[in-house]
């Protein structure tokens, strides 16, 4: 990942963790309550598909992007917030579990398949 990349993600925790000590809130920031913030803000991007058929869906997300992006930033803030409190470095997470996953899903057997890996 490049650096510019890098520093920029490492602004945006600063700035979340600012606004978390500007409000005084990190005495209601357990790992526990970020856990169930991060499941309940990933369930309201599902909520911006649930009911539409596939015609439906292109349709919304031409004309809802901003709503749905606020909903997905919502994600990135907890998983940020929660990787800098529990001292994960998450680009380094990620990079290691897209290694994983290309050992589990190698282009051979996955391409162009939906199987779980362990049905390859």
């Amino acid at each position: 990942m490049p650096k510019q990349d890098k520093e920029r993600i490492k602004k945006l925790e600063e700035r979340i963790i600012k606004f978390r000590e500007e409000r005084d809130w990190e005495k209601f920031y357990k790992p526990k309550d970020i856990a169930i913030s991060l499941a309940l803000e990933a369930a309201e991007v599902l909520e911006h598909f649930q009911w539409k058929s596939s015609k439906e869906i292109e349709e919304y997300v031409k004309n809802s992007k901003d709503e749905i992006s606020e909903e997905l930033a919502d994600v990135l803030y907890w998983v940020l917030l929660m990787s800098h409190d529990i001292d994960i470095d998450i680009l380094k997470a990620l990079d290691k579990k897209i290694d994983k996953n290309a050992k589990k899903y190698p282009i051979e057997k996955a391409k162009g398949r939906a199987d779980k890996y362990n049905k390859l």
